[in-house]
């Protein structure tokens, strides 16, 4: 995937440098991540993705970029074993 910005840099100075990567990860699953790893989404398709994307950097004055390389995903989608206990409600 090429390296594209698709927005404008933080006007507040608040987010300087927050950069949310739209990209897939080796499964092929459409993930959207932050650089601090605060924030992450897992979508259907490219443009949910992307819209996703665009909403939050509006909120946090951020850059979305097209990932180079596949995500890693920060939350693991794996079923949750038997001898696992899920987390009652999320983060």
């Amino acid at each position: 995937m090429s390296s594209e910005t698709i927005s404008e840099p933080d006007p507040t100075g608040l987010y300087t440098g927050l950069v949310i990567y739209v990209g897939q990860d080796r499964a092929g699953h459409w993930l959207v991540q932050d650089s601090r790893r605060n924030l992450e989404g897992r979508f259907i398709s490219y443009g949910a993705a992307m819209s996703y994307a665009q909403a939050e950097r509006d909120i946090y004055h951020a850059s979305v970029e097209i990932a180079n390389a596949p995500l890693v995903p920060v939350i693991s989608f794996a079923p949750v074993g038997r001898d696992e206990r899920a987390l009652p409600r999320a983060a």
